[in-house]
């Protein structure tokens, strides 16, 4: 029961990163997203890749 908690716990910790990966990339400022070379409309596809490696 307690690795069951865990597992729920680490994938409701990871959705919670995923949006909020989503919502700062979405909103970062033009000028920043520009020099960093990310586009905002892959900001799905970023925050995929840095939270769940994939």
């Amino acid at each position: 029961m307690a690795h069951l908690m865990s597992s729920v716990r680490d994938r409701l910790r990871k959705r919670v990163a995923y949006h909020r990966t989503i919502r700062e990339i979405r909103d970062m400022p033009l000028d920043v997203a520009l020099d960093l070379d990310i586009y905002r409309g892959d900001a799905e596809k970023i925050a995929q890749r840095a939270i769940y490696g994939r």
